[in-house]
């Protein structure tokens, strides 16, 4: 019983912290730094 209640707390854990860090608010920030690469200015000049 009590791990049935430890998976379930683990599970929601994951899918939360998932959503959280593929969610739309932070797609700009992952398109920011997919296009870091390419960028001409040196990492200590980028905001």
């Amino acid at each position: 019983m009590v791990s049935g209640i430890v998976t379930a707390i683990l599970l929601l854990a994951f899918l939360g912290g998932t959503y959280w860090l593929f969610g739309t608010r932070r797609a700009a920030d992952f398109d920011r730094i997919a296009r870091s690469p390419l960028e001409d200015t040196p990492p200590e000049e980028r905001p």
